[in-house]
């Protein structure tokens, strides 16, 4: 990636610098910025905007193509690896309308075919562009008056085959009016394709993490029972071995596990049509009319393993008729399941033989001998297919706007703008819990005890293919959501010299900007009927609430630059800057951003530079007005599993307060698929969470050494009051840890926790919330390190070598949930509570030779060695430590991942003045990526036994682009 001093644009007389709203040739911000150029996105060749900034050593990388279950369908950027939320994204310095509720932006809209450089402030930009630019801001900047046609085409493949990917691009433009007008309209279209997880060897089938074996789905085929007392059919995990010819685990002595790999995805195909216009017209010599307008049309499809009833309660009717003499006489012996009597609410344990028989063969729900036994039935619809979800997306923005010229030194720029994301999402082939229900109650193989809506008798209990299609029919349902988020913006700034008034020691005079702005979002979920009930709709088991929220902001801003002392002894450049930013936020109040800054050139080409900034970021939508929300998150080993609680009374005893029976405390299963529930929700007591950012950072760029540059800056980021919600693992060991919680008494922690009422396990429908992670004004957000970049070029024979190095050290990432949890530390580790890794060092060199129309180009991207977040025994709240999961609990070769370094190859050549070809292949020597299992990280993350969005999952790919202009 290049790294650039003068991250800067001409635009007439004036200089824009992503990082200040103060347009002068002669100025530059201390803030850090680099650039990647256009040099720099031609080599990369990036089909959506989150391919060119995946790579970057100062961001982590978050939603994407590479994520499968968690996926909303956007792909998004995290600078610094703070969260998403406090990533600002622009688009030639203007706000984009955020992709859902939680207000940020969705990269799959930004038009790469017309993007010429891209600007990343890494030392944060609140006062400048808002408060939440907490990490930064990435502003995508398009050609300005391009003039003519440009049309480019690429085809990517990957050395297997497959994972194709097209792009076309077609960008127009012309000048009229002698130049005074000028008008831009581009056409992209783009298509990848889905890569299943099983068309890799490392991803044929999930693998535990505990051991390192096979592992698949409790929810299999043929079904079993799991209940209170019902022994060991409980957990079916252990000793299961991958039976090639059937296609499907087989557990040793019990029952098959399914194999829900082959239906998973290491790349979500996309499809996108986009449009961008922009025009501008010099209405007189010192006015300019602009208008930019964009629309964005995206689909992303998701695929996932076949539904099934998984972990559910139903209520099973001993005289069902799939139902065998055999289970039913081990469901009326366990004398810890529950059974219900016609028309009662209060259960009985322990049916006498003499019961049991006369339940079999009740032939009416009001037959006084009818029971009901209160299980889980894991069945896979196989016979259904996999379960589709489409997200589809469209997003356009228009605004207009004049800017000009006040006096020759002093510029105005008054805009609006407008934007509206249509988002509509289809989940196909889920299934009806209500219905499996209504089927499940039968007494003969033709008629339902309830025929309403042509209710059809199902069968759980047979081989796969003896659910037909008419039961399939009964129960299939397929569930939709719309979401809608506006964003209006109204925005004025006047800035220039400050009366020509400047420092006796200096000949430029101080830099000013002032102006107002106007915000209002406003975000809505609809989802239909049956998304809004919990578990309704099968193979989520999280319901969709009807969210609505909005709120506006008012502010206003100004900055300084003052040239302090200019050309003198030891002082070729002295500068200080300052910036403020007042907000009124309907939602939160008043409150205030500033910043205080400077740089000192003792000598020309080397330079020092420093900002402190506070910031100040109130809550999102999502974050006030989320509705409570169960779905999935990561875990290995549930504390309460097995025989664990039988050892140690004061667990079994958290074990049942938290919500297990005591029936089942010595047989709780392990988590289904090392997936737990999740229960989360926002707080609309939320208050604004406080920041502070510190930059130093020095720039040399020595006279004695041609074409050399070096940008060395240290970064610190403190969020106060932060908006976060715990991670399971604090409230996991804050509740059962005899460490954390020495008494163990039922504390706070275990307050938020609720468990299965059947089984005891974490997994279930609505009736088990599993681990309740609401947001919360009680985090803290710690991080610090060093951003390096050195850029040098040298002439080689006819032609030039270049070297282009950004790297970053990450000191310390620590998070503190709430006082009463560890401050974690996450540094260069990855578990369910760090999520995907977080290297301590990342780097990428470019070295590019080019001679006459040819060039040739290699980037080595280079990812330090991580490991799995240690255990810490004794660990206490507020203790600055890792603490991960037991070492026990993890598989010996997952606990690390070696540094991994990544080849990519560039050639390309101009044909003609007019056409230019290029080659490029990624991951060169087609490394594999690291094997941790399915447990080891964050759901979103941790996909394919691997984290895809962190290392190459695709191998060796090839991708020829061709461009023609003219």
């Amino acid at each position: 990636m290049a790294n650039a001093q003068d991250p800067a644009e001409e635009a007439g007389d004036s200089i824009i610098v992503t990082g200040s709203r103060i347009a002068r040739p002669d100025l530059e911000v201390a803030s850090p910025v680099r650039v990647l150029g256009s040099e720099e996105i031609t080599l990369r060749s990036p089909t959506t905007a989150e391919e060119l900034l995946r790579d970057l050593p100062s961001a982590r990388p978050n939603l994407g193509p590479g994520v499968n279950n968690g996926s909303d369908g956007s792909a998004s950027i995290d600078l610094r690896g703070i969260g998403p939320n406090r990533t600002l994204v622009l688009l030639d310095g203007r706000r984009l309308v955020p992709f859902g509720l939680d207000g940020i932006t969705d990269l799959n809209t930004i038009p790469v075919a017309l993007v010429e450089r891209v600007d990343v402030v890494t030392g944060g930009a609140s006062s400048v562009y808002g408060a939440d630019a907490v990490a930064g801001v990435v502003n995508f900047v398009t050609k300005r008056d391009f003039t003519g046609i440009d049309l480019s085409g690429s085809y990517r493949i990957t050395g297997r085959g497959d994972a194709a990917a097209y792009q076309a691009d077609l960008v127009t433009g012309a000048s009229f009016d002698d130049g005074r007008g000028n008008a831009v309209l581009a056409f992209g279209y783009t298509k990848s394709s889905a890569l299943n997880q099983n068309k890799r060897p490392y991803g044929e089938a999930a693998l535990s993490t505990v051991n390192g074996q096979p592992q698949g789905s409790q929810t299999a085929v043929p079904s079993f029972l799991l209940g209170a007392g019902l022994g060991a059919d409980q957990d079916p995990i252990n000793g299961s071995v991958y039976d090639v010819t059937l296609g499907r685990f087989r557990a040793a002595g019990q029952n098959d596990l399914f194999n829900f790999n082959p239906d998973n995805l290491y790349q979500t195909p996309l499809e996108r049509y986009n449009i961008y216009s922009s025009a501008r017209y010099e209405v007189t010599d010192n006015i300019e009319l602009y208008s930019t307008g964009t629309f964005t049309s995206t689909k992303v499809s998701i695929l996932s393993a076949a539904s099934g009833t998984f972990t559910n309660p139903y209520r099973m009717p001993l005289s069902n008729p799939y139902l065998n003499e055999a289970t039913r006489n081990q469901l009326c012996g366990a004398t810890a399941v529950s059974f219900f009597a016609p028309g009662s609410t209060t259960p009985t344990t322990g049916l006498t033989p003499a019961q049991c028989a006369a339940a079999a063969t009740a032939t009416s729900v009001n037959d006084p001998n009818y029971r009901e036994a209160a299980v889980t039935i894991p069945r896979r619809f196989v016979e259904y297919g996999p379960r589709f979800q489409s997200v589809d997306t469209t997003q356009f923005q228009i605004q207009a706007g004049l800017r000009g010229n006040i006096t020759e030194t002093i510029k105005f720029d008054v805009s609006a703008q407008f934007g509206e994301t249509n988002q509509n999402q289809t989940r196909e082939n889920w299934g009806s819990y209500s219905r499996v229900q209504q089927a499940l109650r039968a007494f003969n193989t033709t008629t339902c005890a309830d025929p309403s809506n042509g209710c059809v008798p199902l069968n759980l209990f047979g081989p796969a293919g003896s659910i037909t299609p008419a039961m399939i029919g009964f129960f299939d349902l397929d569930s939709y959501i719309r979401r809608t988020v506006q964003q209006r913006v109204v925005t004025g700034a006047i800035s220039g010299d400050l009366f020509g008034i400047a420092s006796p020691l200096a000949d430029n005079p101080i830099a000013f900007s002032i102006g107002a702005e106007y915000r209002s979002l406003k975000a809505e979920a609809n989802p239909d009927g049956a998304a809004r009930i919990q578990s309704e709709v099968l193979g989520t088991g999280a319901r969709v609430p009807q969210d609505v929220g909005q709120y506006s902001v008012k502010e206003i801003f100004g900055e300084l630059i003052v040239p302090l002392i200019e050309d003198k002894p030891f002082f070729y450049n002295l500068t200080v800057e300052g910036g403020i930013r007042y907000s009124d936020y309907t939602t939160t109040g008043t409150s205030t951003t500033w910043k205080a800054g400077g740089s000192w050139e003792p000598f020309q080409g080397f330079k020092f530079r420093g900002m402190y900034q506070r910031a100040v970021r109130s809550p999102n939508i999502d974050e006030l007005f989320r509705s409570p929300v169960t779905g999935l998150s990561s875990l290995a080993t549930d504390p309460c599993q097995g025989a664990a609680p039988t050892a140690n009374a004061g667990l079994a005893a958290l074990c049942v307060a938290t919500g297990a029976p005591a029936g089942v405390i010595g047989s709780i299963p392990s988590p289904s698929a090392n997936q737990i529930n999740a229960t989360s929700q926002g707080n609309p007591n939320l208050d604004v969470e406080r920041a502070r950012t510190i930059t130093l950072g020095a720039v040399f760029q020595p006279s004695f050494v041609p074409r050399l540059s070096i940008t060395v800056d240290y970064f610190d980021i403190r969020v106060t009051n932060a908006i976060t919600q715990p991670v399971q693992g604090d409230i996991l060991n804050g509740c059962y840890s005899t460490a954390l919680n020495p008494s163990q008494s039922y504390n706070s922690f275990c307050q938020l926790i609720g468990r299965n009422p059947i089984n005891g396990s974490l997994n279930g429908a609505g009736e088990t919330a599993g681990v309740i992670l609401g947001f919360s004004n009680l985090g803290t957000i710690d991080t610090s390190g060093i951003d390096l970049g050195v850029n040098y070029r040298v002439p080689v024979g006819n032609g030039a070598l270049s070297f282009g190095f950004n790297g970053t050290w990450l000191d310390h990432y620590h998070f503190q949930a709430n006082p009463l949890a560890v401050n974690r530390d996450c540094t260069g580790y990855y578990s369910p509570n760090c999520t995907n890794p977080r290297p301590e060092y990342k780097w990428n060199l470019r070295t590019t030779y080019t001679t006459g129309p040819f060039r040739a180009s290699v980037l080595w991207r280079h990812i330090s060695g991580v490991d799995i977040e240690p255990f810490t025994p004794g660990a206490v709240a507020g203790q600055t430590t890792p603490n991960g999961p037991n070492p026990n609990t993890v598989f010996d070769a997952y606990e690390s991942i070696p540094a991994y370094n990544y080849v990519d190859l560039n050639v390309g050549a101009e044909v003609s003045d007019n056409l230019d070809l290029s080659l490029l292949v990624s991951n060169l020597l087609d490394k594999n990526p690291p094997i941790v299992g399915s447990g080891a990280g964050g759901t979103a993350f941790n996909n394919g036994n691997t984290f895809p969005t962190t290392y190459d999952v695709l191998g060796r790919t090839f991708m020829l682009t061709a461009r023609l202009k003219f």
